[in-house]
């Protein structure tokens, strides 16, 4: 089966087809290096074009002769022909193939777009056409010296003067009609799924474009960029489970980050009034279509202000993030259409549990009241005494209230249950100065009133790490955390938010898989059968 490099090739049914057409190639990657010249070799290319601004410029230059014709035909084919004398340098992949005998018309693509190259034998020379035609294939990437022109049909083109081949393709692409769909393949073979599918790339240069906006509005508020440790000695006692390694020459076990919150709330103590991290963060747990055991946070600690001072920042961010890499603040995920723009609503958890729960908190006289208005509506608590109204009413809104948020909302005022870093009210100590926003049914991001008492965060401390031991984890106080709030932190608000999911938002992705350019993957086993599928995997 020898593989015609003038069509995509439609016959490949698996993976023997595969490997013939791969034997094919290097057959000719062979003979090429028999003759003195191999692809591999070539260190350099000089570029001096690329293709989409080859034909915006072409376009722009096209009108203004014809606007300057004033309507005299002979002038605007006069002024037209000028255009075809800069010589220009591309370099790319051979996407399709259009053999007409001794001109060829090929599809070039690089980093911005495709352009369609009109090859010629009396202009790259007999001998060098007749090398293209038998030698190169579709997946080559290949350098082209000419000049762009309109072809008859009307498409801008390059008309090649010169080629190079600059590396030559072992394996056939993905065939035209169908590319590469098999998800779990472009998962595993990005670098293919990029080349066949440009709207995978547009999705990443969005992400790049999004990360870099964030910093843009965090940097202009005055805020300081820093690193943290990824590495950590001790695993603490948050409900996330971390993944484990060993540091030979200490000869100890240290910790995957899992957050980036206490070493960022030092600087805080240590003089820094305010700083963020975008960082990596690694939870040893289940995958879905939102949570990858690795994944991108953005966390942002300020002095002197509150968890209203954060709603504010954040609802503001979100906003301006969206108008400058979307053009606007009303966005459509999936289907829906979510305003950015307009004011955020804000309900504090008993509030939103009263309105899509039609349970009023206020009415529980104590906790066996409360847990008895779960088991009538059947929410599911922990058994015996030790369910709070603080956990029921978080198993309300679990229930009832989470699901119905599509439209971007802040739940705020969150039980001192489950807040262990957050501030209590002054007004009520049952309740945490601590907010969630949620956008399309989706948790987005977390904020406090950060918790300054060392006192009191020692004793959340320790009821953590009793609850993460009883599950058989080996956590532990971090006491230097403690020992730094003893030295005096200020008022602090702070926030964090998964960067992942708010790319997902921006570029319409369903999955978190869609925004990562490499998610987490079982290996494929080496026997080559397909892998069980992930826990949870969507």
């Amino acid at each position: 089966m020898s593989e015609n490099q003038n069509s995509t090739p439609l016959g490949i049914t698996g993976e023997q087809d595969v490997n013939i057409l791969k034997k094919d190639r290097l057959d000719k990657l062979a003979t090429l290096r028999e003759s003195g010249f191999d692809p591999y070799q070539t260190t350099k290319y000089d570029v001096t074009g690329r293709a989409a601004d080859l034909k915006s410029e072409y376009e722009a230059k096209e009108a203004e002769i014809i606007a300057a014709a004033n309507g005299d035909e002979e002038a605007a084919k006069a002024g037209l022909e000028t255009l075809n004398g800069n010589i220009i340098r591309i370099a790319g992949r051979i996407m399709s193939w259009r053999d007409m005998g001794k001109a060829n018309f090929i599809d070039v693509r690089d980093n911005t777009d495709r352009i369609q190259v009109y090859v010629r034998s009396n202009d790259v020379g007999a001998d060098l056409f007749k090398e293209f035609k038998k030698k190169w294939d579709i997946g080559d990437i290949i350098g082209v010296e000419g000049y762009v022109f309109r072809t008859r049909k009307g498409e801008i083109s390059i008309h090649a003067q010169k080629i190079q081949l600059l590396s030559k393709s072992l394996l056939p692409l993905p065939e035209k009609w169908h590319g590469l769909k098999d998800q779990d393949m472009r998962y595993r073979q990005r670098y293919v799924d990029l080349i066949v599918n440009p709207e995978v790339k547009d999705t990443f240069i969005k992400r790049s474009r999004i990360i870099r906006e964030v910093r843009n509005y965090l940097d202009n508020l005055g805020y300081i960029e820093v690193d943290t440790p990824v590495l950590h000695t001790l695993e603490i006692g948050a409900s996330a489970r971390p993944f484990i390694t060993h540091h030979n020459t200490l000869d100890m076990e240290m910790y995957l980050r899992i957050e980036t919150e206490l070493y960022l709330k030092r600087l805080i103590v240590g003089g820094f009034d305010k700083v963020y991290e975008v960082g990596r963060i690694f939870r040893n747990e289940g995958m879905d279509t939102s949570h990858n055991p690795e994944f991108t946070s953005v966390e942002m600690y300020q002095a002197y202000t509150d968890y209203i001072g954060m709603m504010d920042l954040i609802e503001n961010m979100y906003r301006t993030i969206a108008e400058n890499v979307c053009g606007t603040s009303k966005i459509t995920y999936q289907g829906i259409e979510i305003d950015l723009g307009k004011p955020w609503e804000r309900l504090t958890m008993i509030e939103s549990v009263k309105k899509y729960a039609g349970v009023d908190y206020s009415e529980w006289a104590d906790d066996a009241a409360a847990r008895a208005c779960a088991k009538e509506k059947g929410i599911e608590v922990e058994e015996g005494d030790s369910a709070t109204k603080g956990h029921v009413l978080i198993a309300f809104f679990d229930a009832f209230v989470e699901d119905k948020l599509i439209q971007p909302t802040i739940i705020y005022d969150y039980p001192v249950e489950n807040s262990p870093l957050a501030k209590r009210k002054p007004s009520d100590p049952a309740f945490t100065e601590r907010f969630e926003y949620f956008i399309y049914s989706r948790e987005m991001g977390n904020a406090f009133s950060e918790l300054n008492d060392p006192i009191d965060q020692k004793e959340r401390f320790v009821k953590q790490v009793e609850a993460k031991r009883a599950q058989g984890a080996n956590a532990e106080v971090d006491e230097d955390f403690v020992t730094a709030l003893e030295y005096g932190m200020p008022p602090t608000g702070g926030l964090g938010f998964g960067l992942d999911r708010l790319v997902m938002l921006l570029t319409d992705s369903a999955s978190i898989r869609d925004v990562l350019l490499f998610p987490t993957m079982k290996p494929i086993p080496a026997n080559g059968g397909r892998p069980e599928k992930d826990n949870n995997e969507e």
